[in-house]
């Protein structure tokens, strides 16, 4: 049975709204003006990361703690599926294959995430970024990493998976590809096309 990683943000959950909202109430709660608009255009990294854009080293362990005390009440209503998501989780599916999230978001927010969507998946991993992800694919037996991060096609390479980067985050199709990317799509409304190649898997990129 094959089993394929997912993302979560800007892969499968545009949580954009979600977070520019929630981080406009860290702002409202501590009075340190936080740009949201630069926030939403660099999403991907662990949350910690983003914050020391805004906050001194030492107030990052507890402003984190704050932004996770109302993400769940205000950004998981506020997220959408990314185009083609559905489609995506589906045919993984209709192949027989299982579905595995894997992401920097918090274990308990992915959840919440992922149930909200009403995404039938088989496993979620929080609280993972970058090569730090590969543990969590080789544990399940991933062979494909879908995301939209450069972090992501080292998640991939981490666990000897393909790694399949979609243009809908913070890098265009150009930089995945340079990057190094596997399988470089514009969104996942192709990725149903693209999962056979990813079962018998060719030598070349695409793009």
């Amino acid at each position: 049975m094959i089993a394929i990683g997912f993302d979560l943000d800007l892969t499968l959950a545009d949580t954009r709204k979600g977070i520019a909202a929630t981080f406009g109430e860290l702002s409202a709660r501590t009075g340190v003006l936080i740009d949201t608009d630069a926030v939403v255009s660099r999403l991907g990294p662990p949350l910690e990361t983003e914050l020391l854009n805004w906050f001194p080293a030492e107030d990052v362990p507890e402003m984190a703690a704050l932004y996770r005390e109302f993400y769940g009440e205000i950004a998981v209503p506020a997220t959408t599926l990314m185009p083609g998501a559905a489609g995506a989780v589906e045919a993984v599916r209709a192949h027989g294959g299982r579905v595995i999230v894997v992401t920097a978001k918090s274990q308990t927010h992915a959840e919440s995430t992922v149930r909200a969507l009403g995404m039938e998946v088989d496993d979620v991993a929080g609280s993972l970024f970058s090569t730090a992800k590969g543990t969590a694919l080789r544990r399940f037996g991933a062979t494909v990493y879908v995301g939209d991060h450069v972090a992501d096609v080292d998640a991939a390479r981490a666990a000897d998976a393909r790694s399949v980067a979609v243009a809908t985050g913070p890098y265009d199709s150009a930089a995945l590809l340079a990057y190094g990317a596997d399988i470089v799509l514009p969104d996942l409304r192709v990725f149903p096309e693209t999962l056979t190649e990813l079962i018998n898997p060719g030598p070349s990129s695409r793009q």
